[in-house]
């Protein structure tokens, strides 16, 4: 990893946006186990009352810890991913694999998935629902059509390319309709490919039409 390279997030949700909603939830979700596990040992044992309320709340706790701790996060041509206490790290210059994946449904997901032989990164690049959606920010789509350039892999630069026109889109206020990622959610469930499916080349490059 080169030292000289500033961090780029990939986040398409960024942590900070969700913690505080989230550090409360897990604050209920511990108190109410507490609560239950107090009546518990009420009409049982001190010890039943405590596995009990630590069944309720260790769970849920846990998930949003392990939540709290996800991170994509780009340095240079290198992208690292974190979740929970799980960490792959990929050299984009380097991939033997590039892929983008939907996942269409009610809130319909557009990612990006790079190998490299040792470590897999998906990462979320847009969320689309009927009514908008959100998608990477300028930045961070910039940072990684730029990585995905310098490999040279078919399939990545063509990825390369259709980031590219989604910047693009976005830089003249384009439609969704106009926009590469929305247009490959369009195309998989026109095809009923639900509810996870994989373009494939010609399908990417058809994006760019």
């Amino acid at each position: 990893m080169s030292t000289e390279a500033e961090p780029v997030s990939l986040d398409l949700v960024p942590v900070a946006l969700i913690a505080p909603r989230l550090k409360k939830f897990a604050v209920v979700v511990v108190v109410f186990g507490v609560v239950v596990g107090l009546i518990v040992s009420v009409f049982s044992t001190a010890t039943v009352g405590a596995i009990v309320g630590a069944v309720i709340a260790v769970p849920t706790a846990l998930a949003i810890l392990m939540t709290l701790r996800r991170h994509i996060t780009q340095y240079g041509n290198r992208i690292r991913a974190q979740a929970g206490f799980r960490t792959n790290d990929v050299d984009v210059a380097e991939v033997l694999t590039a892929a983008l994946t939907v996942r269409s449904g009610r809130i319909s997901e557009v990612s990006l998935t790079l190998g490299d032989g040792r470590s897999t990164v998906r990462i979320p690049l847009a969320l689309y629902t009927a009514g908008g959606g959100r998608e990477l920010e300028i930045l961070a789509l910039r940072k990684l059509a730029d990585a995905l350039a310098a490999s040279e892999l078919v399939p990545a630069a063509a990825l390369s390319s259709v980031l590219i026109e989604q910047l693009r889109a976005e830089a003249r206020g384009a439609g969704l309709e106009e926009r590469p990622l929305y247009r490959a959610v369009e195309l998989v469930t026109a095809a009923g490919r639900v509810p996870r499916t994989t373009l494939t080349d010609h399908e990417v490059a058809g994006l760019l039409d």
